[in-house]
């Protein structure tokens, strides 16, 4: 059985009476590509803020690679491999590509004491990185980030993330009011993101984007994990909306029993990742 990449184990959050988060047990599985679905309210952002260091957990714990952390920050979590991309990317528009790309990570040229970037090096590397994500255009590396369509912006964050090596990189609605083609081009960026090496944890409200791309579908609901070993390639988009929506017991026993259906709440057991 292949080890998880990250074990996010009986993680709790509450914020004074509201209880946003109820024991969740959630895992991503090295090159794997994870649908984290849910209607508003279901505990989909918070999870992913404590995963990311925005928000600290009540209670429960997180391994990387076996490893126990302590993810109190972003910079905890970049530091672990993990990379968030929200729907607004989280660049600075007045920035050029090549500053975006390495904003805060800036190559050093000469004694550090100095601290004088190496803006040659950078350029070279955002010229490659552009390339590789698919923008055919050619863009200066020395555009403002604010110039660039929103499906290159997001090309652009998703660069970032690949260039620093992150073992895992989250994508909070990365196709929000996008046009058909970049949504084209920003779901072919996580499709590649396995294939170079990466896991990804992908946010939708598209159940159908999340079904092109991903290899295994997690279901939240109430601030609990309701099914967490969906198959898209042996389910339809229907019955996931049925679990996403909140069938009653009865209604998900009739659903498991149905030819074809999925198991609610599964054992991963057996999975073997990607």
């Amino acid at each position: 059985m292949a080890r998880e990449l990250v074990l996010m184990d009986r993680i709790a959050k509450s914020y004074g009476r509201v209880r946003a988060l109820d024991g969740v047990t959630f895992r991503v599985f090295p090159n794997e590509i994870v649908g984290l679905l849910g209607d508003n309210g279901a505990g989909k952002s918070t999870l992913i803020k404590i995963l990311s260091g925005a928000v600290r957990p009540t209670s429960g714990d997180i391994s990387i690679r076996g490893e126990k952390v302590d993810i109190r920050s972003t910079r905890d979590a970049i530091r672990n491999g993990i990379e968030t991309i929200y729907q607004d990317s989280a660049l600075v528009p007045q920035l050029s590509i090549t500053r975006n790309l390495f904003l805060g990570r800036e190559p050093i040229r000469g004694p550090r004491f100095l601290n004088r970037m190496d803006h040659e090096a950078m350029e070279t590397v955002a010229r490659d990185l552009l390339r590789r994500v698919g923008i055919t255009k050619n863009i200066p590396p020395s555009t403002p980030i604010g110039s660039l369509s929103g499906g290159e912006r997001q090309a652009v964050a998703i660069a970032r993330a690949m260039h620093f090596h992150s073992d895992l990189i989250i994508l909070d609605e990365p196709t929000n009011n996008l046009g058909v083609a970049e949504t084209q081009g920003v779901l072919r960026f996580v499709r590649n993101a396995r294939d170079t090496g990466h896991s990804c944890i992908f946010i939708a409200h598209n159940i159908h984007h999340v079904f092109q791309v991903v290899d295994r579908i997690v279901v939240m609901r109430q601030g609990r994990v309701v099914a967490d070993d969906i198959d898209p390639r042996t389910t339809t988009v229907e019955k996931v909306e049925e679990v996403i929506t909140g069938m009653s017991d009865h209604e998900l026993r009739a659903a498991i029993e149905r030819p074809g259906a999925v198991d609610p709440v599964p054992a991963l057991a057996g999975h073997e990742g990607a």
